[in-house]
C-alpha cells in the first residue's frame, strides 16, 4: 500500500481530520496530504501512504483547479462563509461588466496577501491560531499565478467561477479583494477543488467508500501505486542486483539508447513495477539515488 489515495474531502472537515480518518481506515500512521483544503472546501485531496509519503517533495509545484461561488454584498473576517461579517449585509445588483472588472486584476501573475485566518505560518505558528486570539499578524504578499479565471454564472449577488491557478493561491483572497474593488464587500460562499496536479475529481473517493472497501479488504482498489506517480519522470526498469546497489546508496546506470530529454530525475522500478528510488542525474546515463523508498 505505497502510493496515493485521492479523497473527495467533505465539507466541514479539516485536511488533518481526513488524514487521521484515512490512517484508521488504512491501518497505518504514515499518511500525508499534498496541499491543504479549508474546512469549507470539498473535493480533491491526494493522500500519500506509507513509503510514498517521502515523495511529497516532488509534488510542491502542483497547479490546482477550483470551482466556487463568490457572495457579493458583505465581507467576512475569514474571507469565507464561516467568518463573522465585517461589513453591512447588502444585496447588490450585479452586471456582467462590473463582475468582470472586479475579477480582471486576478488573472496572470500578481502579489496576493493570504487571509489572516489561514494555515500560513507566522513565526512557526499557523496564522489562524493568532487571528482567533485577536493577535494582530502581518501577512506578507506572495507571488501567485492564475492561469485562467472564468465566470460561469451570475445569479443575484452570487457569482460562480472556475479558477486554474498555481499552488498557494487563495480563492478566498480573490473573492475578498474583488468585493473591495466593487465597493460592496464579498466573501467565498463555497469551494470545490476539481484538480490538484495530475489528480482529478473523477479519481476521488468519499470517505464512506474507502471505509467500505477497507472492510472488504479491497482498499488497494483505491490506490494509485507509487510506480505510477510522477509520470513526468522517465521510468527505468532495474534488476535485483541493481536494486541492491541502489539500496546501498550506490550510483546506477541506465540504458544509453533511450532519450530522456532534459529531465533531471528518473524513477527506478523493479520488475514488479514497484518504485524503488528516485535517481538524480550525475552524468549521462548515470544516476545517484536521491531518494530510496
Amino acid at each position: 500500500m505505497n502510493g496515493v489515495i485521492v479523497v473527495d474531502k467533505p465539507c466541514g472537515w479539516t485536511s488533518h481530520d481526513v488524514v487521521n480518518k484515512v490512517r484508521r481506515i488504512a491501518g497505518t500512521t504514515k499518511v500525508g496530504h499534498l496541499g491543504t483544503l479549508d474546512p469549507l472546501a470539498t473535493g480533491v485531496l491526494p493522500l500519500l501512504l506509507n513509503r510514498a509519503t517521502r515523495l511529497a517533495q516532488y509534488f510542491t509545484l502542483n497547479e490546482k483547479t477550483y470551482e466556487g461561488t463568490i457572495r457579493f454584498g458583505f465581507a467576512t473576517k475569514s474571507y469565507d462563509a464561516e467568518g463573522e461579517p465585517t461589513s453591512p449585509r447588502t444585496e447588490p445588483v450585479l452586471t456582467a461588466d462590473a463582475v468582470e472588472a472586479s475579477l480582471a486584476p486576478f488573472r496572470g501573475t500578481f502579489l496576493q496577501t493570504p487571509p489572516a485566518v489561514s494555515a500560513k505560518k507566522i513565526q512557526g505558528r499557523p496564522a489562524h491560531e493568532l487571528a482567533r486570539k485577536n493577535i494582530a499578524v502581518e501577512m506578507k504578499p506572495v507571488e501567485v499565478t492564475v492561469h485562467s479565471l472564468e465566470i460561469l454564472s451570475i445569479e443575484g449577488p452570487l457569482v460562480s467561477v472556475r479558477v486554474h491557478c498555481s499552488a498557494g493561491t487563495y480563492i478566498r483572497s480573490i473573492a475578498h479583494d474583488a468585493g473591495i474593488i466593487l465597493g460592496c464587500g464579498a466573501h467565498l460562499q463555497s469551494l470545490r477543488r476539481t484538480q490538484s496536479g495530475l489528480f482529478r475529481v473523477a479519481q476521488a473517493h468519499p470517505l464512506e467508500q474507502l471505509s467500505a472497501l477497507a472492510s472488504e479488504d479491497r482498499l488497494r482498489e483505491a490506490l494509485i501505486p507509487s510506480g505510477e506517480l510522477l509520470p513526468e519522470f522517465p521510468a527505468e526498469s532495474i534488476d535485483q542486483i541493481t536494486e541492491t546497489q541502489i539500496r546501498q546508496g550506490r550510483d546506477f546506470r541506465v540504458s544509453p539508447f533511450r532519450d530522456r530529454g532534459a529531465c533531471r530525475y528518473v524513477k527506478a522500478l523493479n520488475r514488479d513495477g514497484e518504485l524503488i528510488a528516485i535517481g538524480e542525474i550525475v552524468m549521462p546515463n548515470l544516476y545517484h539515488p536521491a531518494l530510496v523508498l
